[in-house]
């Protein structure tokens, strides 16, 4: 699995950044099954980069938390079969991995959240790249149906890790 993470703004943190985004997405893959070798791109921003994106991308003028940029066209979300069927679309010609696709987080957003959701800026980042990572296995959370299973997945998947608001 390549894990490309790319920095915009240098930041010191308490924890091992780096580390918590390789663990969360191998957790993420993990849990929903998925059996292939995989690359994702992670860029750690600020508010006003991913405020850019945010606007270029979707439309929308404000800074965010995170963006997720999927690489699979899913029938149904984790169902990697679509992966069986057009290698070719997604495999990476040089290294044969699957592109998952590329998750942007805002720095700025993630410190100001744990402040205020009142964990750590670590627990706030893994929150952030499972939800993150879930888009980009084909889950969303368009309708309150959706948004209540995501929600379930992240937080088993932080669970998973023991990474939990009560074990800080």
């Amino acid at each position: 699995m390549s894990v490309n993470i790319e920095r915009e703004c240098e930041k010191c943190y308490t924890f091992d950044v780096d580390g918590t985004i390789r663990s969360v997405i191998e957790e993420t893959l993990q849990y929903v099954g998925c059996e292939y070798e995989c690359c994702v791109n992670v860029l750690l921003t600020d508010d006003a980069g991913i405020h850019e994106m945010n606007r270029e991308y979707r439309g929308i003028d404000r800074p965010t938390d995170v963006l997720s940029f999927p690489m699979v066209d899913y029938d149904t979300p984790a169902d990697f079969t679509v992966v069986d069927k057009y290698p070719e679309d997604y495999a990476d010609p040089d290294t044969g991995e699957l592109n998952l696709g590329d998750i942007v987080i805002s720095l700025e957003r993630m410190e100001a959240q744990a402040k205020e959701y009142g964990h750590s800026e670590r627990r706030e980042l893994a929150f952030l790249v499972a939800h993150s990572m879930l888009h980009l296995c084909g889950y969303d959370h368009i309708d309150d149906g959706e948004r209540v299973v995501m929600e379930q997945k992240q937080e088993e998947i932080l669970a998973r890790l023991g990474i939990t608001r009560d074990a800080e």
